[in-house]
């Protein structure tokens, strides 16, 4: 009991003190997480607001194979990126694997499928209330779900940020296809497994509080948007 009130207490102290390997370890992670959900977000909502809109031979198989993507475990998709990037893959010679960019592509694949499938509810739902008077409008179908997406930017918004919160706590893609390199690609989640390991308690209790830290602020704020905690536990389900 001991060992874990002063390893909490050095953890904390840690971060008052703002150590510099603390936070760039932090910072590192907040602009991989943030790259991953800007280029999740361009294809995700696309996505989301195409399949809520169309209407095809095999629709309901591609929202199937949509929502089972939602299942899709962590580390086959570090594994699968592993392979595109890996020296004998197809995309070896672009040198990316162990760089932040490999990581951003992991969490970015990761994101996409929970932004299209909740975005594809948001358009559903506001196209039940408004896509008449859209459509009596001359409105197209993938207009009407962009206008309705417009509409719907709190709720967008909600989604981003639960997609951000499930991208900066993912730790198997990232430590695959990352390396856990010290200064490199060395983010929280990755150096408390490391950290852990080694029983350095400190650093990765401290690591550990800031990231339940970002993770809270996001759910926080999800909460607060109007219909956002709708939103976020619709994430949850799926997620």
């Amino acid at each position: 009991m001991n060992t874990i009130s002063e390893s909490l207490q050095r953890a904390l102290q840690l971060i008052l003190a703002a150590d510099p390997e603390l936070w760039r370890i932090v910072l590192l992670s907040l602009r991989v997480s943030a790259s991953a959900c800007v280029v999740g977000a361009l294809m995700g909502l696309t996505l989301g607001a195409w399949l809520a809109v169309a209407r095809f031979p095999g629709h309901s198989a591609l929202v199937w194979a949509l929502n089972t993507l939602l299942a899709l475990p962590s580390v086959v998709v570090g594994l699968l990126v592993y392979l595109l990037l890996s020296r004998s893959g197809p995309l070896g010679d672009w040198g990316l694997l162990f760089t932040p960019t490999a990581m951003v592509i992991a969490q970015s694949i990761l994101v996409v499928p929970l932004i299209a499938a909740l975005t594809r509810r948001v358009v559903l739902g506001a196209l039940a209330e408004g896509g008449d008077q859209l459509r009596s409008l001359g409105a197209g179908p993938m207009l009407s779900a962009a206008l309705m997406l417009m509409h719907e930017r709190l709720a967008v918004l909600t989604i981003l940020l639960t997609a951000f919160g499930r991208a900066i706590a993912e730790v198997g893609a990232v430590m695959i296809v990352g390396g856990n390199i010290n200064g490199v690609t060395r983010v929280m989640t990755t150096s408390i497994a490391l950290e852990t390991s080694k029983g350095d308690l400190p650093l990765a209790l401290a690591l550990g509080v800031l990231l339940l830290a970002v993770v809270g602020l996001l759910n926080g704020l999800a909460s607060l948007l109007p219909g956002g905690e709708a939103n976020a536990t619709d994430a949850r389900a799926l997620a």
